[in-house]
């Protein structure tokens, strides 16, 4: 037990670690620093692949060249979606997804799940961590999807 209860408080830490660095690259609008990230992010999992995948798709925002960019917007959708697939209801997950759809061209056809998302963060709110909440805050502020009236503590 004490052996389980070790890798569940591992894992949370390691998740809070790699989250205090993926958010802060997701708005910085750096390619050095989303790279940098991306570099940093060790291990696997659904975690990792959601926050992955987020990161190589704003990645595909920044950098030049189409060919480029749909393939690391394709590359970053699988790991994001393998990651919503393995875990549909983790809030955090949607959150990731909701952010990426929102801004994502509307070529990229890639806004069929903002609705569904936006339900799933608004139910689990009330129980995300403190830290979540704060990047869910100051999402809203700037979405035109997600307000601050939907968040209810």
């Amino acid at each position: 037990m004490k052996f389980v209860l070790s890798i569940l408080f591992t894992s949370i830490l390691f998740a809070t670690e790699y989250r205090n660095s993926v958010y802060p690259a997701l708005n910085s609008g750096s390619l050095d620093k989303v790279e940098s990230v991306i570099a940093s992010l060790k291990g696997s999992g659904a975690e990792i692949d959601a926050y992955k995948g987020t990161l190589l798709m704003k990645k595909a925002d920044l950098v030049k060249g189409p060919a480029k960019k749909l393939d690391l917007f394709k590359e970053g959708h699988e790991l994001l979606e393998n990651a919503i697939a393995a875990d549909s209801d983790n809030p955090e997950f949607r959150f990731l997804r909701l952010s990426i759809q929102e801004h994502a061209p509307k070529i990229l056809n890639y806004n069929d799940e903002i609705e569904a998302d936006k339900a799933v963060i608004v139910k689990s709110y009330p129980s995300l961590d403190s830290d979540l909440k704060k990047w869910v805050k100051d999402y809203v502020s700037h979405s035109s999807v997600l307000k601050a009236e939907d968040l209810i503590d």
